[in-house]
């Protein structure tokens, strides 16, 4: 059993360390009382200034041009000025009137999210992974932070904030908490995966324990998590126009930290992450070890959230220096060398290998043998796609939706590359979308491959799980993406082949086949973030300006050189 950290400089008293390693009665939490009365922002204040970019927030240049996709919002009069906190979507709780037409799905999603609820000392704190009542309950009777933010969001739109700062609040306590695992202590900024609430009905207490990938399959931490925190937390105050939370010392603290272990310098010649497999919503060994998509697109989105929410002290000014130094690299970067259409495509097929010096086209060494044959095929002319994982000689030909539609809400896709994402999206809709929306990745691993690449994992067979599965939580993403990107008549058509099986089905947690026709072999039934994603996708459509709490605007100062150098 490990001890309790010894920071001797920590000044934040509301929040003290306990052992993640045990189960330990907590006798304190923050005091509430601490908490400075709510500042609603004047909404057209705050509205201007989310889409200021960053270099005219912290350097003083003028906004930037309309994209192409703002002619959506043009229709709406104005995409974040419309955005009022005290609007209520009008189905949003079946314990309010039905407005026209709901559909009957509506109320039944909702009264199940709101079974998900977990409360601590009497307050909820976020929502359980699955209301599965199987005996196998393994971890999805915790409550994980990959998984609640599609409930936060639900809950946002529905004008129920507390919930949402609870767990912001909790979550952020553990992340104090000292991290071990075997002999070895993790970062001081990890946030947990997960963490369940234990009752004991004799004591008549309550304890916390954490997960911070001890306990987890493959023992591997969530490096996500932290990223998932500083977008809900800009959510959170998107949505209510509320800034004393994030100005709080401890979340001021909580973000800087988490900014500490991913912006550390060290022998990595790329300005994206390091990571290893089964540390993001994939969280088993499927070959997306190097630098994943997803976590490339959510380090991207965080920064840029945490730019809008980092106080400018002295502590703050230092670490906005840093994140917009590295913004510009990693941009630059990934539109470049994880970016692939038809004409890149094309390129890579004629790449020469062995190439040296700083004039080499081929940087990474790529053999266009390695080239999969189904990538021809699969590419329209007109669209195109990040690339799965960029590494010394490899690159991951596969499309994976989440690291794809958060590149498009963080704006690190150009507005023509974010079109032509959505352009794949509508031309390859019978392999992506198929009878319950939407692959995870495409195209599944087999035979041999999948033997080499997951270790033959049962789990992630073809078509299944994590490998070529079909997950409908994805259901918010994708159309956030069609909202953002002037395409909400796509959306509505996923989210009406959803509604044809998901309530029948139970809301399981993944679909399998190559059409998502089946229920996965292993799929939990009332999977949370299943439920969660629905309505989240169902109020965007109902109310386009819900997209402004998770999507940022882009950034000219960010705007790459769309033709590559000679020395590329």
């Amino acid at each position: 059993m490990s001890t309790h950290s010894g920071d001797a400089s920590n000044n934040d008293s509301s929040i003290r360390n306990i052992d993640s390693c045990s189960s330990v009665t907590e006798l304190e939490d923050i005091d509430f009382s601490r908490l400075p009365r709510p500042r609603n922002l004047n909404i057209e204040r705050q509205g201007s200034y989310d889409e200021k970019s960053l270099t005219e927030t912290q350097l003083g240049f003028s906004p930037h041009p309309p994209s192409r996709a703002e002619n959506f919002f043009r229709a709406l009069e104005h995409f974040d000025c419309i955005f009022s906190p005290s609007k209520r979507s009008e189905f949003t709780t079946p314990r309010s009137p039905f407005g026209q037409g709901p559909h009957p799905m509506v109320a039944e999603a909702w009264d199940s999210l709101r079974r998900t609820l977990v409360h601590f000392r009497g307050q909820p704190v976020g929502t359980i992974a699955a209301l599965d009542n199987s005996d196998e309950k393994l971890n999805y009777d915790q409550v994980f932070v990959r998984d609640f933010v599609p409930s936060a969001l639900a809950f946002l739109m529905n004008r129920e904030p507390e919930i949402v700062k609870n767990f912001l609040l909790k979550t952020l306590r553990l992340q104090s908490w000292e991290k071990k695992i075997d002999r070895f202590q993790l970062g001081e900024g990890v946030m947990p995966a997960s963490f369940k609430v234990l009752h004991d009905p004799v004591r008549n207490t309550e304890t916390l324990i954490a997960d911070f990938g001890e306990s987890a399959i493959g023992r591997v931490a969530p490096i996500d998590s932290g990223f998932w925190w500083i977008i809900l937390l800009r959510a959170y105050t998107k949505s209510t126009g509320d800034t004393s939370l994030s100005e709080l010392p401890e979340c001021q603290k909580g973000m800087r930290l988490i900014l500490s272990l991913c912006l550390s310098e060290g022998f990595d010649t790329f300005p994206t992450l390091l990571c290893a497999d089964g540390c993001s919503m994939i969280d088993r060994r499927m070959g997306v070890y190097g630098y994943p998509i997803e976590i490339q697109a959510l380090f991207f989105m965080a920064l840029r959230c945490a730019l809008l929410l980092l106080k400018h002290d002295a502590e703050g000014k230092e670490f906005v220096e840093r994140i917009v130094k590295r913004l510009h690299a990693l941009s630059y970067h990934m539109r470049n060398y994880f970016w692939l259409d038809s004409k890149q495509l094309n390129d890579i097929y004629r790449y020469k290998t062995e190439e040296y010096s700083h004039t080499a086209v081929n940087k990474f060494n790529v053999m266009p043998d390695s080239l999969p044959e189904w990538v021809f095929d699969f590419m329209p002319v007109s669209g195109g796609y990040f690339l799965g994982n960029v590494g010394p000689s490899n690159m991951d030909f596969r499309w994976f939706c989440l690291g794809n539609c958060i590149a498009i809400l963080s704006s690190l896709a150009t507005p023509e590359q974010a079109t032509k994402i959505m352009e794949l999206i509508e031309s390859r809709w019978h392999e992506l979308v198929g009878e319950m929306p939407l692959k995870v990745c495409y195209p599944a691993i087999e035979g041999h491959e999948w033997r080499i690449v997951t270790g033959c994992d049962p789990k992630n067979t073809r078509w299944s799980y994590h490998n070529g599965g079909s997950w409908p939580v994805l259901l918010w993403l994708l159309t956030a993406a069609c909202i953002k990107t002037g395409r909400p008549q796509l959306a509505r058509r996923a989210i009406e082949v959803a509604e044809q099986r998901l309530s029948k089905d139970g809301w399981p947690e993944y679909y399998d086949g190559k059409l998502g026709r089946f229920i996965g072999k292993q799929a939990r039934k009332y999977q949370t973030w299943s439920i969660a994603g629905y309505l989240v996708a169902k109020m965007m459509l109902e109310d386009p300006s819900h997209l402004g709490m998770i999507s940022l605007e882009e950034d000219k100062q960010l705007k790459p050189v769309l033709k590559r150098s000679a020395s590329f």
